[in-house]
């Protein structure tokens, strides 16, 4: 990848753009050059090339506030990066969650694409210390065995009308899930096309019996 980037343009430098993974939020810019993406990708942290410092500089060398990389994008271009990361605190000077006054937000989605994305890389680096690396490791019908013990324990929950352990058991059964799809080369996007072609379906009005295949 680095073989394709243009740092010409910039005086070898190129722009980086910080994206958090779970929430999909901007979180800030900063430029890098050839030494700071080649140790951003091998640390899997970011690092940029200060302007200021006239250095490499680590995201969180003082503050301890690191940005742990899920993926790096290049733009059409190759004269700009796209980087996810996983902030591990507040990533602006101030204190702020973002460089650009933001506050964090979560919906559904974008934790659902962000717990995929950490289950994705789990499965590529197999880190000895991660639960799911485990998982992985166990294999299809250690993995499949779970999705079936966390779903009957909503089951009980419901019938319990047990709200708070109907919650924790539900985000069991999604993480789970999403650990299954993985195993099984599928992902997320995959589940969610076939519930919109469902919804799609002559006949089937107002989202009416999306989930039922029958």
């Amino acid at each position: 990848m680095i073989d394709k980037l243009n740092f010409t343009k910039l005086n070898g430098l190129i722009p980086a753009i910080i994206q958090d993974t779970t929430t999909n939020q901007v979180l800030m810019v900063g430029f890098m050059n050839r030494e700071a993406v080649e140790k951003t990708i091998q640390e899997r942290r970011v690092t940029f090339w200060s302007r200021t410092k006239g250095r490499l500089w680590q995201k969180g060398e003082t503050s301890g506030n690191t940005l742990e990389v899920s993926s790096i994008q290049t733009d059409c271009d190759g004269d700009a990066l796209l980087v996810r990361a996983i902030p591990t605190g507040p990533v602006c000077h101030t204190g702020s969650y973002t460089c650009f006054a933001e506050a964090r937000t979560l919906d559904a989605e974008s934790v659902l694409e962000g717990l995929e994305t950490i289950i994705r890389e789990r499965r590529q680096q197999m880190p000895a210390e991660s639960y799911t690396s485990k998982l992985f490791g166990q294999g299809t019908p250690r993995i499949a065995q779970k999705v079936g013990e966390e779903a009957v324990e909503i089951v009980i929950a419901a019938l319990q009308h047990d709200q708070d352990s109907l919650k924790e058991e539900s985000a069991d059964l999604l993480y789970h899930l999403l650990v299954l799809l993985q195993d099984q080369g599928l992902s997320l996007s995959d589940v969610t096309t076939t519930l919109k072609e469902r919804m799609t379906k002559p006949g089937r009005t107002g989202g009416e019996n999306v989930v039922a295949a029958g």
